[in-house]
């Protein structure tokens, strides 16, 4: 049991295993962030869409 855990705690592939979840919580969160501007620039236009059709009328 001791060299199981003298096994675990030698070996890197955790340490790799973190580090593509750090990378990919980083790409998430950068797309997140680009989404959330490109949504906010769509309802802006859109909106304004919607008052020319409205004027329009």
């Amino acid at each position: 049991m001791i060299d199981l855990f003298k096994k675990l705690y030698l070996s890197d592939k955790g340490a790799t295993a973190v580090e593509y979840g750090l990378i990919l919580a980083l790409i998430a969160l950068t797309a997140l962030v680009a989404i959330s501007g490109v949504a906010n620039t769509t309802t802006n236009m859109w909106t304004g869409v919607a008052g020319e059709v409205t004027e329009a009328s």
